[in-house]
């Protein structure tokens, strides 16, 4: 993963944004968006570190996690019995075999237990945050690198609207800089539920650096939530992440490709909490 792989999956993400606005004007998604049940919120639980769970069937690191009929409705019910809080669904389709139908699923599938699920995906337009709620999103990842800050601003303003949490998303210092000035915007609006993570998989070499978590982390921003994302596979590194200042860890390759996700996570949340 490189920069250039950011602008090529910024430019599908726009492809795809314009191709849905065709298929459903902007309007029309707004009321489907304002029909579904209203978006379930982000808990935090008082024992001070939770799991974002992922749902991600290919990653262009490590190719294949999961078939690609996967039960998603089992998996991430699975997921909310072990104690996520929310999950993270990948919706891009040329890279991740991602889909919308995937975050419906899995928004149906825990509307019962009071789970949100997130859309993760290279977000560019307003329309695809009115898009996932509209699938039964609670909640967006925003990912800092990719866009200027006025449209970094739309997209949050958007979710704010809308009533979904954000979660931006940062790879370095300077994301994390910028990251201080949007929070400081959004802290007093009516839903200033905003999350800020460290993505520490290197965007060149595409290999995870869990040191950047630990480099990272004392820079983040006080007063919201900080993510871990990447490099949390066990429960030492949930241990680990947790002893950094982190509130909670985003896992999405190590609870694919484990035959017992359930126990897996339940190992990372103990250690995480213990």
């Amino acid at each position: 993963m490189s920069e250039d792989f950011l602008k090529r999956m910024a430019q599908g993400s726009r492809a795809r944004a314009q191709a849905a606005r065709r298929r459903c004007p902007a309007e029309r998604m707004l009321e489907k968006a304002q029909e579904s049940p209203a978006p379930l919120p982000l808990v935090q639980n008082a024992a001070g570190f939770d799991i974002i769970a992922e749902l991600k069937l290919r990653s262009p690191a490590a190719g294949a996690l999961r078939a690609l009929d996967e039960d998603i409705g089992g998996r991430v019910r699975r997921y909310a019995t072990a104690g996520a809080a929310a999950v993270s669904v990948l919706t891009e389709p040329s890279e991740f075999q991602g889909e919308l139908a995937h975050l419906e699923l899995t928004a149906r599938a825990l509307q019962p237990v009071g789970i949100p699920a997130m859309r993760k995906d290279f977000l560019v337009d307003p329309y695809q945050v009115t898009e996932a709620r509209a699938a039964g999103a609670g909640g967006v990842l925003v990912i800092l690198r990719m866009l200027a800050r006025e449209e970094l601003q739309a997209l949050m303003a958007e979710a704010e609207r809308l009533g979904l949490f954000v979660l931006l998303e940062a790879f370095d210092a300077a994301d994390i800089e910028l990251a201080h000035e949007l929070v400081a915007g959004y802290r007093d609006s009516p839903n200033p539920t905003v999350l800020v993570g460290v993505n520490c998989r290197d965007l060149v070499t595409l290999q995870v650096v869990p040191e950047r978590l630990l480099q990272l982390g004392p820079l983040l921003p006080r007063g919201v939530p900080r993510v871990a994302e990447s490099g949390v596979t066990c429960a030492e590194d949930a241990t680990r992440v947790r002893a950094a200042g982190y509130d909670m860890a985003l896992i999405g390759s190590a609870l694919m490709r484990s035959r017992d996700p359930e126990e897996l996570l339940r190992q990372m949340l103990d250690a995480g909490r213990a």
